[in-house]
């Protein structure tokens, strides 16, 4: 592994790529490999990670993957109450 890493660094170098970009592709690329290999569950992407759910979010609105948010739950039904029949006084 760190032989792949360390010819990863040199082709990085002598590619006149800076630090902050190469910091973005890798973050951005293991956002993505892992979002897909957790059929984009963004919760147990984050514990794969090893960052918070929200920090998951915000990086991902960041580099425009996804939407970046949880996705909206539908909005339930609600059944409209029968008024209730008062007691009539005795």
């Amino acid at each position: 592994m760190k032989e792949k890493f360390d010819g990863l660094i040199d082709h990085l170098l002598r590619g006149n790529v800076f630090l902050q970009e190469a910091i973005e592709i890798l973050e951005r690329s293991m956002i993505q490999r892992s979002l897909e290999q957790t059929a984009g569950n963004q919760c147990a992407a984050s514990k794969q990670l090893g960052i918070h759910r929200n920090t998951l979010q915000r990086k991902m609105q960041e580099y425009g993957i996804g939407n970046g948010r949880a996705p909206r739950r539908k909005p339930v039904k609600t059944v409209a109450a029968k008024p209730r029949k008062r007691k009539s006084a005795a």
